[in-house]
């Protein structure tokens, strides 16, 4: 009989090695993946409370701006991709590319808690601009 095996009767062995190179090489690509994901999270931000928050699905692909409000002077600043921008003009052609290569680009909006409304609206207003129509805002359960 035509059968696979040593052919002396004796149970195949199982290889471990290259089960174990496959789950490294796994567990390499989710560390970055998350390590990216995590540090465009801005942790200066305190976000405003919402009880009622649900968790987003992470399957999709986004993009973050931060809006850090700094009191004293009265002033937002936008942080996207680890930059600071004072207005966000530049960002625009930027997120038009995103959305173009996607078409199912989101756009989350992580804005501190004391930001007045109308800095959030002038991140709306952007992610318009570039054609994003998925907009999620970050807020915090508890």
């Amino acid at each position: 009989m035509a059968g696979g095996g040593t052919g002396d009767g004796e149970e195949p062995e199982f290889q471990i090695a290259p089960m174990i190179d496959v789950l490294l090489v796994l567990l390499i690509f989710f560390m970055s993946t998350i390590t990216k994901q995590v540090a465009r999270v801005d942790k200066s931000i305190t976000l405003p409370v919402a009880h009622n928050a649900a968790k987003r699905d992470n399957a999709r692909d986004e993009s973050i701006i931060n809006v850090r409000w700094d009191q004293a002077a009265h002033h937002a600043t936008f942080v996207f991709e680890d930059v600071g921008y004072e207005r966000l003009d530049p960002i625009v052609p930027v997120l038009a590319k995103l959305q173009a290569a996607s078409k199912k680009h989101r756009l989350v909006i992580r804005g501190d808690r004391m930001v007045p409304a109308e800095q959030i609206s002038l991140a709306m207003a952007a992610a318009a601009s570039a054609g994003i129509a998925d907009i999620t805002f970050a807020a915090s359960p508890r």
